[in-house]
């Protein structure tokens, strides 16, 4: 991937640095699926809580080619799991997320003490941000 310009990596960490609902695209079988996900955008990656046995990671796993699109951006990516949100190695990961989804994160929508709760992280490859007249390619 073309690295995003400091000035459009900016622009997305203002945008969509935080508590963030966009557009997640996956694959199956040749037919798009896409949905509305809480997302966090951290370094050229989207983060997002769900269930490893929800319908968007079983594609992910088959194939982990994603898109996501949001506020003047659309992007495509490669979608990964580092596993249990709990996991020691996502420590980190976890206490960023509680910060930034603090508003919800312990509703009851989450089970923590499953292990299936994960931490889905779409890297991006390539997409086009739109900012004020100007259209940054990555």
């Amino acid at each position: 991937m073309k690295r995003l310009s400091a000035e459009a990596e900016l622009i997305m960490r203002e945008r969509l640095g935080k508590d963030s609902v966009i557009a997640l695209a996956t694959e199956e079988k040749g037919i798009p699926y896409v949905r509305c996900v809480n997302a966090y955008y951290e370094d050229e990656c989207f983060y997002v809580i769900t269930h490893a046995l929800s319908n968007k990671m079983r594609q992910i796993c088959s194939n982990p080619k994603a898109a996501t699109a949001g506020e003047w951006f659309s992007a495509h990516g490669t979608g990964t799991t580092p596993g249990y949100f709990r996991k020691p190695e996502n420590k980190q990961t976890e206490e960023r997320l509680r910060e930034v989804f603090a508003e919800w994160i312990d509703n009851g929508h989450n089970d923590f003490s499953d292990e299936n709760t994960v931490i889905l992280c779409i890297r991006l490859t390539d997409g086009i941000l739109l900012s004020h007249g100007r259209r940054y390619e990555f």
